[in-house]
């Protein structure tokens, strides 16, 4: 049961409706974007939201048995807002995302949830991307717990491991990229399979955050 003022409930009764639905993605490096399918920008709760009208959501479909909820939410890469290169980069896996509906002519009254919950999968094709919402009864389908191993459960260098990784990092910069998945960096001296096995972490150009 959602909880509305009675604004909204007269508006949702009306013969002609003033309803819109937004979209707000927060991503993990706090980045806030909104957008809109009304046909104009909508400014709410200190959110401007974007009218886009190839952003669409399908149906939204809840019920009492605790099933993972599923939503898709489908919309065209722009170079404004959602760009093919921050997607394959990563930015918007596990981004929060609300979905909720308000009156686009008195945003004072609030508005009606429909959904909460994380992007999941992203897939592109052409110039759209299709993200999959995972709802808040996502985690309860998840596996906690550890399994035995004959390997080291824990992550090298991590608070378990306890094994300080300062004398294995090394900076650098890369001083050619001719493939979207390879890079070098000519001024290293390491062995051969040195990093091998190793993270590395972008701390500046595009990529900048990213940890791979």
């Amino acid at each position: 049961m959602k909880n509305i003022s009675n604004e909204l409930q007269t508006a949702l009764q009306a013969e002609v409706s003033s309803l819109a639905t937004c979209w707000r993605m927060t991503r993990r490096d706090g980045t806030v974007q909104g957008f809109t399918d009304h046909d104009r920008n909508i400014e709410f709760d200190g959110v401007e939201f974007l009218a886009r009208s190839g952003f669409t959501p399908t149906a939204i479909a809840t019920n009492a048995a605790l099933a993972v909820d599923n939503l898709d939410v489908e919309g065209m890469l722009d170079s404004e807002s959602i760009t093919r290169e921050d997607v394959l980069a990563g930015k918007y896996d596990f981004a929060e995302i609300e979905v909720f509906m308000v009156n686009h002519q008195g945003i004072e009254q609030g508005k009606i949830p429909l959904r909460q919950g994380w992007i999941g999968e992203i897939t592109l094709q052409g110039g759209r991307f299709t993200a999959e919402v995972r709802g808040l009864t996502q985690k309860l389908s998840q596996s906690l717990g550890e399994l035995y191993s004959a390997a080291c459960r824990a992550e090298l260098g991590d608070a378990r491991c306890k094994v300080n990784m300062t004398a294995y990092r090394r900076t650098g910069t890369i001083t050619e990229s001719d493939a979207r998945n390879a890079f070098v960096d000519s001024t290293r001296s390491e062995a051969d399979g040195y990093f091998a096995g190793g993270k590395v972490v972008f701390s500046s150009g595009a990529n900048t955050g990213q940890a791979m």
